[in-house]
């Protein structure tokens, strides 16, 4: 634990002291595209994160290939360099889009020949667990295809969702957490060293997501583009690979008595971490949910548009940061809830504890739908925009002395998008002098 706890912070370490100098290359390179109607922030900001990522994955890689322990995951596997060559060619498609707004199609090629290469390392899913089945062997093709697609789905998974400033590197950061935990069970508990390399891509991702988070959280100094939400992609589906697709369940056949019990033991997931959908659950139901609006409209699957659930939490009026803070309280409420209930999946209160959370969720999702006002009493304990105004508390007054209503405002409502402000984010047009204002190095 303390090498891989090592590796993190060294990645970290890496990831957070190179953004500064990625940001000042970033602005003299000019990879500051021009504010979309789409996008939710105001100032031209440098992107090309990514590039300090890749430096702390590979900073990660190195420490780890020098470290006693984690030393024998480079000599008994091929994974790390399949994970390496993979990222390496991602990451480049990634700056040059990012540079030059290359199209989506051949973006998509280069996602797949990305994965093709990581395949042909050695880096794919060999077989299947099946509940009540037990261990089914794929084929080289069968094996190829499934890997390919589980690595482009979560890719384009991660690369929707990265809207708002911080909520991709915290989402990928929460279910890196998660599945690090899940691996490290299965190496540690049950001593099976093919879990060792998809324990070491959940460190390292973890700790570049917590590098590079300071420059990102709100108000953002550095996006990190598409090179760097490529890349947390294309790690994240590593990892899953590694530990879906390479662990034998008979393996823990040693311990639980055969191997469809040992795969039982696992449900539910060991099978969802096959598809690590369900630990990146939010931004892949946006995913299905954006494919589904824009070919429903007659658009392209491709096209972008402000209908992503962080844009849908803006308009029923939540501020910029408690978008991202109730994107991550689903995700972690996802990722730790499957892994309680994987290690104890018999517990009652497991259950009642997610139903218990996700109720509390729902509550703070449509919080700006109601807006009550703490009594008098109560006007120091409460956030100010719960407090009732002077303008309202004299209008109530009127209204009762003179039994008539206070006339209504008559003030069209604030809409996210193109007009108006949006909770505590300013989402309105931008004012002529901001074109000519200068980004300072």
């Amino acid at each position: 634990m303390r090498e891989y706890l090592l590796t993190l912070c060294i990645t970290a370490a890496v990831t957070y002291l190179l953004t500064g100098p990625v940001r000042k290359f970033a602005i003299v390179a000019g990879a500051m595209p021009e504010i979309r109607a789409r996008d939710v922030h105001r100032e031209p900001t440098p992107r090309l994160g990514g590039i300090a990522m890749f430096f702390g994955l590979c900073a990660g890689l190195l420490v780890a290939d020098h470290l006693t322990n984690l030393n024998e995951v480079f000599a008994k596997s091929n994974e790390p360099r399949a994970l390496l060559s993979g990222a390496a060619l991602i990451w480049l498609i990634g700056v040059l889009d990012d540079k030059f707004e290359i199209d989506a199609l051949i973006k998509l090629g280069g996602q797949m020949i990305a994965a093709g290469v990581m395949v042909m390392q050695g880096l794919t899913i060999l077989w299947l667990p099946i509940p009540g089945v037990g261990n089914v062997a794929l084929t080289q093709w069968q094996g190829t295809l499934l890997t390919v697609a589980l690595v482009v789905i979560t890719i384009n998974a991660v690369n929707f969702v990265d809207g708002l400033d911080g909520l991709a590197a915290g989402m990928v950061c929460i279910a890196a957490g998660a599945f690090f935990l899940y691996a490290y069970r299965i190496w540690y508990s049950y001593g099976i060293e093919a879990a060792a390399p998809g324990t070491l891509f959940a460190a390292i991702l973890m700790g570049m997501c917590l590098g590079f988070l300071p420059h990102n959280m709100h108000p953002a100094r550095i996006f990190m583009g598409d090179s760097g939400s490529m890349l947390i992609g294309l790690v994240l589906s590593a990892g899953a690979i590694s530990i879906t697709g390479q662990v034998d369940p008979d393996a823990l056949a040693l311990f639980t008595g055969s191997e469809k019990a040992a795969v039982h033991q696992t449900v539910p997931v060991y099978i969802p971490l096959l598809l690590p959908l369900t630990i990146i659950a939010v931004p892949a139901a946006d995913l299905v949910l954006a494919i589904v609006r824009r070919t429903w409209r007659g658009q392209s699957p491709f096209a972008a548009d402000r209908g992503h659930l962080h844009h849908r939490l803006l308009e029923i009026g939540h501020s910029h940061s408690r978008a991202v803070l109730i994107m991550y309280f689903w995700s972690a409420l996802i990722a730790f809830g499957a892994l309680a209930y994987s290690v104890n999946s018999a517990s009652m209160w497991i259950v009642l504890g997610v139903v218990f959370l996700s109720a509390v969720g729902l509550v703070l999702l449509l919080l700006p739908r109601f807006t009550p006002r703490a009594p008098q009493w109560a006007q120091a304990f409460v956030p100010p925009r719960y407090r009732r105004r002077r303008a309202e508390e004299a209008a109530e007054a009127v209204e009762a002395a003179s039994g008539e209503s206070a006339p209504a405002d008559d003030r069209a409502p604030v809409t996210a998008g193109t007009t108006g402000v949006n909770g505590a984010t300013a989402l309105g047009p931008r004012s002529r002098a901001a074109k000519d204002r200068k980004v300072r190095i």
